[in-house]
């Protein structure tokens, strides 16, 4: 959940350091710090809060180094202080290391370590991985750390320096996700792309056991037993200007903006509208084996959760296939009932949630089958799945996470189409292909709504609760609709079924109270408009979605937001995204900090 950065090479290192940070900081930003190597001197800076404080410390101060690491943080393990940001040094000051992830033994370690004499300053648990390299340095650095990992439980992407070796850097890479930028005379590390791409394209994607050596002479890749791992180098295709704001008050305003077009790259070349056909690279299920499943299970967290949620409903009813939903973080704890007979569909943007991988694990032990929907190639998700679907979403910045939930039902359409295809089982294929395709055009009608949702916005705003209502797919697009809106507004916002109304929500429903509630399921209709009466005569102000054509929705709610007319179990696709927009400008309203809003942090790579 933090970001890592990393750099030897000829250019001064502190400015290429905060500037990777700064690309870094959505990863993590409750402190920020640096160390260098001046000569045969390590200097370390570092502060709690933003990344502004550290360059305030910093007062322009750059030096003459040409070796350096750098973080932001993300708390897991003590609060944000000067003493527990990265990076953390050795008793002796020989040594500095950053690490992203979770060293779940680090009590065990450090009460060991402290009966070996070694002073401890922070309450982290990163601090005791310093501590192990300094204890098995026996003159050699690289040694020392591939000592020190048999140590460690947990997770870890880390790097080091030393003043001893004042022109090397390690780093190692187990279930966090470490990336190696390679230039002419210069090499980088990173958590995440954003930051190599101001100085290269061509990088190494570390993968679960391997250590990084870097020296002036070049870049060594080894496994955990010190042997040579061959590398193909990953060219990166995007450009830098897709991680920036391109003209926009914040990433999340221009990654909604940009889902028209991400729509259209996740379907483009997969989408035969002439047949209803798809061709999924990567995704290798034959006729055989599809018709071999029993059961589907959707895992995922958050966001991606929301979409695997509407996945059920979409699977269940085009394939008449068995799917059960699943939180990841509860997932492998209920004991689930797997076999190879079942497909587990694995959501995750980054690649790296380690609860969502964590799911995976389980299920593979299950010998369930393993198909995997990442926007990020050669994440860990992606490596580990036996079949995988990219969203081509491209680099999204923002905490909140809004072009990737799109895509993500796109590919959740994408595979239905796949799958129902292979079992025999899709009369309806031509007609969605068509709609499907449809879809990104539709998308953007969307925008024409953007000044009547401001204005709705600015009403929803001085409220402190607000109520999503939905049933059916409307159900999973107001859960998604809900956490939008408290986490970037911190409005306390609820989404139930709206069938549930009377087991309790309504009794917290009172004069004024903010509803919004979905009404694209035509077969639903007359139900969600008895919803939207009873919240009405408790006093509530509604604002309703609906598909154009749908004149009822307006003789019951306050407001109506029309919709473009699209296949109804194709709704997600143009509802999730005046919802998003909605959330966007009472954030902006109430005056929040949009794209990184407190206690969050985009990938949660820790448990």
């Amino acid at each position: 959940m933090c970001g890592i950065i990393g750099y030897q090479g000829y250019r001064e290192a502190v400015p290429v350091l905060l500037e990777g940070l700064e690309r870094l900081e959505y990863r993590g930003y409750d402190s920020a710090g640096i160390a260098i190597i001046e000569g045969r001197e390590l200097k370390v800076a570092k502060r709690a809060g933003k990344l502004v404080e550290l360059k305030a410390h910093l007062n322009g101060y750059f030096g003459s180094a040409r070796v350096g690491i750098g973080h932001t943080r993300w708390a897991t393990h003590g609060r944000p202080t000067d003493t527990n940001a990265h990076p953390h040094l050795d008793c002796s000051g020989n040594f500095a290391v950053v690490h992203n992830g979770i060293i779940e033994n680090y009590q065990e370690l450090k009460q060991w370590l402290t009966a070996e004499g070694h002073h401890f300053l922070s309450e982290t648990d990163t601090e005791v991985l310093v501590h192990l390299i300094e204890h098995y340095y026996r003159g050699d650095l690289l040694q020392a750390v591939q000592r020190m990992l048999p140590k460690l439980q947990g997770s870890y992407a880390l790097a080091v320096i030393s003043p001893c070796h004042p022109e090397e850097i390690v780093g190692v890479r187990q279930d966090s996700p470490l990336i190696v930028g390679l230039g002419e005379g210069e090499t980088f590390l990173a958590s995440d792309i954003p930051a190599l791409l101001p100085y290269t394209r061509d990088t190494y994607i570390l993968e679960n056991g391997e250590v990084v050596y870097v020296t002036p002479e070049g870049v060594r890749i080894l496994d955990s037993y010190g042997q040579p791992r061959g590398k193909q180098v990953f060219h990166v295709t995007w450009d830098l200007e897709a991680a920036e704001k391109g003209g926009y008050a914040h990433f999340m305003l221009k990654e909604i903006h940009e889902q028209p077009r991400a729509l259209r790259d996740t379907l483009a070349s997969r989408l035969d509208v002439s047949s209803g056909g798809v061709k999924l690279e990567g995704v290798n299920l034959t006729s055989e084996e599809a018709r071999s499943l029993q059961k589907v299970v959707l895992i995922a967290c958050g966001t991606a959760a929301y979409a695997g949620m509407a996945g059920k409903y979409i699977w269940e009813r085009l394939l008449r296939l068995p799917v059960e939903f699943d939180v990841a973080s509860e997932f492998r704890y209920r004991q689930p009932l797997l076999d190879e007979h079942t497909l587990a569909l694995v959501i995750s943007q980054s690649g790296e949630t380690a609860d969502t991988l964590a799911g995976l694990r389980e299920a593979k032990k299950h010998k369930a089958r393993i198909l995997a929907i990442t926007n990020v190639v050669g994440s860990s998700v992606a490596r580990e799945a036996d079949d995988v679907l990219y969203t081509w979403a491209g680099p999204e910045i923002a905490v909140a996470s809004t072009k990737a939930y799109l895509t993500q039902l796109a590919a959740l359409y994408l595979l239905a189409l796949y799958l129902g295809r292979a079992r025999g089982e899709a009369t309806w294929a031509l007609e969605l292909a068509r709609e499907l395709a449809c879809a990104p055009s539709k998308v953007e009608k969307i925008f024409d709504l953007e000044e009547e949702i401001q204005e709705l916005a600015s009403n929803l705003a001085p409220h402190e609760h607000a109520f999503y209502l939905g049933r059916g797919l409307d159900y999973a697009v107001a859960l998604e609709g809900a956490l939008k809106l408290k986490e970037i507004s911190y409005l306390h916002a609820e989404a139930c079924p709206a069938g549930e109304l009377k087991h309790g929500p309504l009794a917290l429903i009172e004069d004024g109270t903010p509803v919004i509630a979905l009404a694209t399921q035509e077969d639903l209709l007359e139900k969600m408009l008895s919803n939207i009466k009873e919240v009405k005569a408790r006093g509530a102000w509604v604002l309703a979605l609906a598909l154009e054509g749908n004149e009822a929705v307006a003789q019951e709610a306050d407001r109506v937001l029309y919709l473009p007319r699209i296949h109804p179990i194709l709704s997600p696709l143009v509802s999730a995204v005046p919802l998003q927009l909605l959330a966007y400008y009472v954030a902006k309203a109430r005056g929040c900090p949009i794209d990184k809003p407190r206690n969050l942090a985009k990938s949660v790579t820790v448990e």
